[in-house]
């Protein structure tokens, strides 16, 4: 049985206020709580109520407006929403140490003070209708959620405070809380022995009965040890001279800490050999499996990841209501609510690869225009001419194949590009009806401020099959972590040993090639070996991230590799692409495509900057703890 955030969340949310009320980050100061601290714990629907308070901070950014309250897709090289939220602090640059977007320190560090007080107090429970197995399961989840709390941190923040056990006193005084970062060896470190410890913990199972999905597993530990382990093997922590100077201030108060590195400076490639160890770990468990529907159709085998719930590829997932998904995709010009305004950039667009497995854009000349490999059959010089030909809806909507006249861009493309790419022009299909959408000025996908400004929108997360106009949006199991990744974290970790020399145990280099296989036979692509015959390793490696981008496209991913690789510098500042949505309509016909549209157009210019790969800790933070070191350049 898999696992979801469903019934789980809300009880969480529920148990948020039922509870004390807790600190509003951890230097605040709370009163003493003691005389009715102690009652907590003497009866079980209360310590189980202070369980859930513990738990409620794991973020759940699917139940919401997407980009509402993050920013890892609108703030992705991926990703184009045209809302006005915070996420565009980031794009423009325009964000600072006063003006920080998203800033979830404060709840993370909420949520393990939470933690430490439930697992230092939940055995004193005594109420005899409680069970030992209830206080165990308490104890090892709230253990889970704080490793995973600072987990979270540590890909926004790089390294953070490590309170261990420790409950702040928050009677003293604001200099008594003073301390100064762990060392990023010393987050990671502290995180795997904590997820190793969970995941060899009775407590913690493979798998939970239905009235207790959306608690951690055995899998979800190791899924959360094999990507940290993956970004901290990547160029942003691992010999990053960007951050030779951020070191600890000297104090006596910590003397393992008084003048530290926080960021460790020689590379050190072994890192990689981790990675790969971890990454095995779930490619060998039974448990998991590539999600195929059995029919050999790579449509229904890509798009089924998220359209059939609790399928055996998930290791965690959030379980909600697609609505907010949906009404974020639908274009306007569907009946209903439809808020259409979240899709592809032209840069996403072009990654995907041709139907005959090879990638056709290999980068962009001076003034933007692609430079094709070809190879791939892709013709820079008749891409926008408008042709006809059948296009693939079959398996992740209610109709086949069917004619249309578009341009030679989407032509003859991999299956995932359709299942996850809409372009204008094209028919848009709900349930058994299906609408024409024009994303020109004026048309019926361009009528008010919902629009896509790159003229795609992102077509994998509406169900097709259902009628939004009626309402009908449907339940989608989004993956947290998924056994596709984990073939990927294996893929690039097998791939980058080998380039640097780390000795690989016996059977792991065929085995990354086996697996890399296996999730393109998914997609319906030949091998990359046989696509790319004489591919030195470092063309391996990244056609590896080309692979990566494309499989895992809009599941908050793309945010984290790009500053991980530490190529975002290239890849997310500068001139985002798309289609010219500025083209008005040449006619009344709100459903027509005029031919200006068709023009590979500039929508944005985004600001990426050094010091933008981390978030900065929030003036409110170096006000109050005058040990804190900022990060680069904020």
């Amino acid at each position: 049985m898999k696992i979801t955030f469903k019934s789980f969340y809300m009880l969480c949310f529920a148990a948020s206020t039922l509870t004390l009320a807790s600190c509003e980050d951890f230097l605040d100061r709370q009163e003493d709580e003691k005389l009715t601290f102690e009652k907590i714990w003497e009866n079980r629907n209360t310590t189980k109520q202070y369980w859930l308070n513990a738990m409620s901070f794991l973020p759940n950014f699917d139940d919401n407006y997407i980009g509402d309250s993050e920013p890892y897709l609108g703030a992705s090289d991926e990703c184009s929403i045209a809302y006005d939220r915070a996420y565009r602090y980031i794009n423009f640059g325009s964000w600072n140490a006063t003006t920080v977007p998203y800033y979830k320190m404060e709840s993370y560090y909420q949520g393990i003070r939470e933690c430490n007080i439930l697992m230092q107090n939940v055995y004193k429970c005594n109420d005899p209708l409680v069970s030992q197995r209830d206080l165990d399961l308490y104890y090892w989840q709230a253990r889970f959620a704080r490793a995973y709390y600072y987990f979270r941190m540590m890909c926004d923040y790089g390294p953070v405070f490590l309170l261990g056990d420790e409950p702040l006193d928050f009677t003293a005084s604001t200099e008594a809380l003073y301390r100064p970062r762990n060392t990023w060896e010393q987050c990671v470190d502290y995180v795997v022995n904590e997820m190793t410890e969970c995941a060899n913990s009775s407590a913690i199972q493979s798998s939970y009965e239905e009235l207790e999905w959306g608690l951690a597993t055995k899998g979800t530990c190791q899924a959360v040890i094999s990507r940290l382990l993956l970004y901290s093997a990547r160029d942003l922590f691992n010999g990053n001279t960007l951050y030779r100077n951020m070191k600890n201030p000297a104090t006596e108060e910590f003397p393992e800490l008084s003048g530290a590195e926080l960021f460790p400076q020689q590379y050190d490639a072994s890192k990689w050999l981790k990675a790969a160890e971890a990454a095995k770990v779930l490619l060998d468990n039974p448990q998991y499996e590539l999600y195929r529907a059995g029919n050999g159709n790579p449509y229904e085998d890509y798009a089924g990841i998220t359209n059939v719930n609790w399928n055996n590829e998930l290791i965690w997932s959030r379980y909600n209501n697609r609505f907010y998904w949906g009404v974020g995709t639908v274009p306007t010009g569907v009946a209903g609510t439809a808020y259409g305004a979240i899709g592809p950039t032209q840069q996403q667009v072009d990654a995907y690869a041709m139907s005959n497995g090879r990638y056709p854009i290999t980068g962009y000349d001076a003034d933007g225009n692609p430079i094709a490999d070809r190879q791939s059959g892709y013709d820079t010089d008749t891409e926008l001419q408008l042709s006809t030909w059948s296009y693939p809806a079959t398996g992740w909507s209610k109709f086949g194949y069917f004619d249309i006249t578009a341009p030679n861009m989407y032509k003859d493309r991999e299956p995932r590009f359709y299942v996850t790419v809409f372009f204008g022009g094209n028919w848009w299909l709900h349930n058994e009806q299906s609408t024409m959408i024009s994303f020109a000025k004026g048309g019926n996908g361009n009528k008010s401020h919902d629009y896509p400004k790159s003229g795609y929108l992102l077509n994998r997360f509406y169900d097709h099959r259902l009628s939004s106009a009626s309402g009908n949006w449907g339940n989608i199991t989004f993956p947290t972590f998924r056994l596709g990744e984990m073939y990927l974290n294996f893929i690039e970790s097998v791939l980058e040993c080998k380039k640097r020399g780390v000795a690989l145990p016996g059977g792991y280099e065929q085995l990354a090639m086996d697996k890399w296989a296996d999730l393109r036979d998914r997609a319906g692509l030949d091998p990359i070996t046989d696509v790319y015959p004489n591919a030195t390793t470092d063309e391996l490696i990244e056609l590896c991230r080309k692979e990566r981008r494309v499989e895992l496209a809009f599941e908050r991913h793309r945010y984290y590799d790009t500053r991980t690789w530490k190529i975002a510098t290239e890849t997310d500042g500068g001139p985002m692409y798309g289609m010219n949505t500025e083209c008005p309509l040449e006619g009344t016909n709100p459903q027509d495509t005029p031919a200006g549209f068709w023009k590979r157009t500039v929508f944005e210019t985004r600001v990426f900057k050094d010091n933008h790969y981390l978030y900065p800790f929030s003036q409110r933070e170096l006000d109050r703890n005058k040990m804190l070191i900022q990060n680069y350049g904020w």
